[in-house]
């Protein structure tokens, strides 16, 4: 009873905190389209390609649209009077349900510097519509199926493409001996001038793209209802 209690004080919060921005005038309101279908997703390049596992697919309700409403005046009053309190500033809030499959993989990768645990074990996702599948692989997703025959249905490709990016040249740059003193730099010869100079380079992503996609006979399963149904 408590937790609902808390819950309905934090959304009449939120509700006044919108009925206060209206109210004063000057709102800014931003919308903007969200596209949760992409079936691409990147993870970090020491990953194990080869622990990639499918875990379950659930069907879910995703966001379409991301709303931003911010009134500056507002805002600005708010922070000053309350730092902590500007968590609504602005005011965001997530619309356009719909209906989706959540198609979940795990895989082992290198243990994250901020896990005290040093886990070990990751996972992502991918949204997928529900008229993507066939009526007959909509039917098995709906019951208990087993792991192997729903994972049957995606298909998954890896890539880890080169990207340009912008280094310290240094053969080409002088730097200036010194140490930290205070938690300054201080150069040791005070007449030497650094000279920093940048170059493009092309080297390996530091991620790798996953694709899930359907299998060949999901597809064509699809494919052969889709030109049925246009018929």
């Amino acid at each position: 009873m408590k937790r609902s209690a808390n819950r309905l004080i934090m959304a009449g919060s939120a509700l006044a905190f919108v009925a206060s921005l209206v109210n004063a005038g000057q709102d800014l309101i931003t919308v903007e389209d969200l596209n949760p279908f992409t079936h691409v997703v990147r993870i970090p390049a020491g990953a194990d390609l080869s622990s990639i596992r499918f875990e379950q697919a659930k069907l879910v309700k995703v966001p379409t649209r991301y709303r931003s409403v911010e009134n500056a005046r507002y805002c600005e009053e708010l922070a000053f009077r309350d730092p902590g309190g500007s968590l609504y500033c602005p005011y965001a809030t997530f619309e356009g349900a719909t209906p989706a499959y959540e198609i979940t993989y795990s895989y082992d990768g290198p243990a994250m510097a901020s896990d005290e645990f040093g886990g070990k074990q990751f996972t992502f996702v991918a949204y997928f519509r529900p008229e993507d599948f066939s009526a007959a692989t909509r039917k098995m997703l709906e019951k208990t199926a087993a792991r192997s025959d729903v994972a049957a249905v995606f298909h998954l490709t890896s890539s880890r493409e080169p990207e340009r990016r912008v280094v310290i040249d240094e053969a080409n740059s002088r730097f200036c001996e010194g140490n930290y003193v205070d938690g300054a730099w201080q150069r040791k010869d005070t007449q030497c001038n650094e000279i920093v100079k940048y170059k493009a380079v092309t080297s390996p992503s530091e991620y790798v793209t996953i694709r899930i996609g359907l299998s060949g006979m999901e597809q064509a399963v699809t494919a052969t209802a889709e030109a049925s149904g246009r018929r």
